[in-house]
């Protein structure tokens, strides 16, 4: 049986002047599109959200899964040869033909700054050998994320049940964030690549805005059909804090983007809640050595925390544990909520080991200092 040690610890609003107090209403910034959500990176709290869960067409940003499952999958230097499938996709291109070849690099700059939809589809079909192989690849990568999309393409035109919540474009980028290389090449403002049998090279400008027109912008993808409208997944950071979010069918698309940035930014700061080592308290243990062994975080926990939140850590450890007990082991989890709300959780461990109260654990202790002593 579990025991929870609740309120170990609670962060005031007294504890961080200068924070602005968390608007906790449903709405608390008016957002201009048909889907939207603004959450913190590091533990994907969400700090704004407006029909989060309704699936909708996102255009173009179906790309960073594109971008990511390539960077998952090849190398960037893998020469990628545009087929007649790719050649003859409609929409923005790079204008590839059939039986040209790039690197996967030069494809990746293709694919997000230009959003060829040509690239796409060589990308897919080298990946994976055919579009339809890749998209399923595409669908079971989202179900590991926990994003409720469904891809039937791998460049975003409009295709009945192609389509995605907020939501889960969020968590995507969150995800492609995590890589250098997507983070890269996503927040490139400006890039020339090869065009084979052409005088002039290609030059590709990023369509984000966002990365000239706003203080700490760190990457994301635009998209825009006739059916989907205006759509962006964007991200920026700022003081230690980095936010990703999504504006699906949104007619102000970088205006609205930009609003919610300053949301967050104004009412929401990183707060270090907890650091490796840190002293939970004591769990018993059964026929040891010693009666009880000091139980610690593995490691520390970041939160993003608005003015006026009271968040504590609650502490989820076993009534007793049989000895032998090593340091270093699972002893339990902890959590950072606020008003009930999970922010965080992170792992317990043993500080100490403790051995048993018997010939072996004697033993063990002897072998223990002689091996100190060598």
């Amino acid at each position: 049986m579990l025991r929870k040690i609740v309120a170990l610890l609670a962060l005031f609003a007294a504890l961080f002047p200068g924070c602005a107090f968390a608007d906790t209403s449903d709405e608390p910034l008016a957002i201009g599109a048909k889907a939207a959500i603004l959450m913190e990176a590091e533990t994907g709290r969400v700090l704004l959200e407006k029909n989060a869960d309704q699936r909708l067409p996102m255009a173009s940003t179906t790309k960073i899964m594109t971008c990511l499952l390539a960077l998952e999958n090849s190398s960037l230097e893998e020469n990628v040869t545009a087929g007649k499938n790719a050649a003859g996709v409609t929409g923005t291109s790079l204008y590839l033909s059939q039986g040209e070849t790039l690197t996967m690099e030069q494809m990746l700059y293709g694919l997000m700054l230009r959003s060829g939809n040509d690239a796409a589809v060589a990308i897919a079909e080298h990946v994976d050998g055919s579009v339809e192989e890749f998209v399923a690849r595409m669908n079971r990568r989202a179900v590991e994320l926990g994003a409720d999309a469904q891809f039937k393409n791998p460049h975003g035109l409009d295709q009945q049940g192609h389509e995605a919540s907020a939501r889960a474009m969020a968590l995507i980028l969150r995800e492609c964030l995590k890589n250098e290389t997507f983070a890269r090449i996503s927040s490139t403002k400006e890039k020339v690549i090869p065009w084979p049998g052409n005088e002039y090279s290609r030059v590709l400008k990023n369509k984000n805005r966002l990365l000239t027109s706003y203080e700490g912008a760190t990457g994301g993808k635009t998209g825009y059909t006739s059916g989907a409208g205006r759509c962006l997944v964007f991200s920026a950071e700022r003081n230690g804090m980095r936010l990703v979010g999504c504006v699906l069918n949104c007619p102000t698309w970088f205006d609205t983007a930009q609003a919610m940035l300053d949301y967050g930014f104004e009412h929401y700061s990183m707060q270090e809640v907890s650091r490796a080592g840190d002293s939970m308290g004591q769990v018993a243990v059964t026929g040891g050595q010693k009666r009880s062994a000091p139980v610690q975080t593995a490691e520390g926990l970041r939160v993003p925390v608005g003015m006026g939140e009271k968040v504590v850590v609650q502490t989820q450890l076993p009534d007793d544990a049989p000895a032998p007990v090593r340091r270093g082991d699972a002893a339990g989890a902890y959590q950072v909520r606020s008003g009930g709300q999970l922010l965080a959780q992170g792992k317990l461990i043993y500080g100490e080991s403790v051995s048993k109260n018997n010939m072996e654990g004697a033993l063990e202790r002897v072998v223990g200092h002689w091996s100190l002593l060598r």
